[in-house]
């Protein structure tokens, strides 16, 4: 890598250094800016009024966060794999319906010209790779992946059981006219959410709401315990904000002078 692009890598992908954190925050404030006009164009009182400046100040972030989005690509090695990873597809996500509602004309295509201008609040997610203590959280949400799937497994069979149960218990006549019902008033019992579209009308079946109900309090408890030792762990092994020059990859520790995914230097 030349020694330009080296530098450009450094100010875009890292926050270790006072011209990274300047880029950084200047983005996050254009972001939230962006993200905002975005929603104001969508109230018709101010479209109406201020229409035609919220349209100049989006296409003036369009183009900027283009500008941005071809700086990324060049200081990189691997422009396709960035281009392919999650960051790279919301960078853009973060432009590329400004263009194509630009581009696609008539009134019958009024629908997906507003999808369009939705995903533009898609920006929102770009505030994730500044910020460091977003990047701990994802590392620890990762880490704790395969345990939160088993549990969440084990939540799914345990509404399925209930659910069954509260079927045969309660029957048509209080609104469980199937299994798939009762599972769906046991995952609303279970998640203490309690929408009241149905009630069980007999003992028994109060009962068993009762036992889930003191379920569903552990068990909201479990994936905060478990993501919360996670990212205790994350912290202590102080994830730096570098990014590998070659492929993009983060979530690397403070004293690593090589990525451990590809090997290239830091």
């Amino acid at each position: 890598m030349t020694s330009w692009r080296h530098k450009l890598h450094e100010v875009i992908f890292e926050a270790d250094t006072a011209a990274g954190r300047w880029f950084d925050t200047l983005l996050i404030i254009s972001i939230l800016i962006s993200v905002g006009i975005v929603l104001l164009d969508s109230v018709a009182a101010v479209n109406q009024t201020y229409g035609r400046w919220l349209y100049r100040w989006e296409w003036g972030f369009t183009l900027l966060f283009t500008f941005e989005y071809l700086l990324r690509l060049i200081c990189v090695e691997r422009p396709g794999r960035y281009a392919r990873s999650f960051f790279g597809v919301v960078d853009l996500l973060a432009v590329l319906p400004t263009y194509l509602s630009a581009l696609i004309p008539g009134g019958q295509y009024f629908i997906v010209i507003r999808i369009l201008r939705l995903l533009r609040v898609f920006r929102v997610f770009k505030l994730v790779q500044y910020l460091g203590e977003a990047r701990l959280l994802a590392a620890a949400l990762r880490a704790s992946s395969r345990k939160i799937l088993v549990f969440l497994f084990t939540v799914l069979m345990l509404a399925v059981i209930f659910g069954a149960l509260m079927y045969v218990v309660e029957g048509a006549r209080s609104g469980f006219t199937s299994i798939p019902r009762g599972i769906y008033w046991t995952i609303v019992t279970m998640t203490t959410v309690g929408f009241g579209d149905i009630t069980p009308q007999t003992p028994l079946g109060q009962f068993l709401a009762s036992i889930i109900m003191i379920i569903g309090y552990g068990i909201i408890a479990v994936p905060t315990g478990i993501v919360t030792v996670e990212l205790a762990q994350s912290v202590q092994r102080r994830i730096s904000t570098q990014a590998c020059p070659s492929c993009s990859a983060e979530g690397h520790d403070y004293d690593a002078r090589h990525c451990k995914f590809c090997g290239h230097q830091l």
